[in-house]
């Protein structure tokens, strides 16, 4: 009989420790209500949410070749016009960053600009061709005039989003 409640005791011990145990794991929460967004391409949590002057930062220390897994907010410049298959985002001091969709396997809406947007994925330093230049003046819908002035290619500040949130 002291064996079984020795054993009893021993288990009721074990059980109160996994319980306070688990009480004190805290759930990681977000500052972002996921609600208030609508979801494209694959789901996340909003998770150390860079701003896009920290998001510049981060980028200036990039060199081609490196990348960076991130998230950063910040306001949709533009979209492509033809199938919302890129964006343009904000990155402040008049730099922005070319936002491509991971496999191509999803799109945004063509009226986004100007909307608040939350992409998670890989940021990465290109050197964009003038052809390929030209290609996204035109999806965007600029004028040949001003097409014809792209001459050299450009450094470009690159992120392929495997998720993105827009808020509503």
């Amino acid at each position: 009989m002291k064996k079984i409640s020795y054993l009893l005791m021993v288990l009721f011990v074990l059980t109160t420790f996994n319980s306070q145990a688990q009480t004190k794991t805290k759930k990681v929460t977000s500052a972002y209500n996921v609600n208030d967004y609508a979801s494209f391409g694959a789901k996340f949590q909003p998770n150390k949410v860079l701003t896009e002057k920290q998001m510049l930062k981060k980028y200036k220390s990039l060199k081609k070749g490196d990348s960076v897994k991130v998230q950063f907010k910040s306001i949709i410049n533009s979209v492509c016009k033809k199938k919302g298959c890129w964006m343009n985002m904000d990155l402040s001091d008049g730099q922005k960053s070319f936002v491509k969709f991971k496999d191509y396997a999803f799109f945004v809406p063509l009226n986004a600009d100007n909307s608040e947007a939350i992409i998670s994925g890989t940021a990465f330093v290109t050197v964009v061709s003038v052809d390929e230049l030209r290609h996204y003046a035109k999806d965007a819908g600029k004028p040949q005039a001003e097409i014809n002035k792209i001459t050299k290619p450009e450094v470009t500040y690159s992120f392929m989003a495997d998720g993105v949130l827009i808020k509503n």
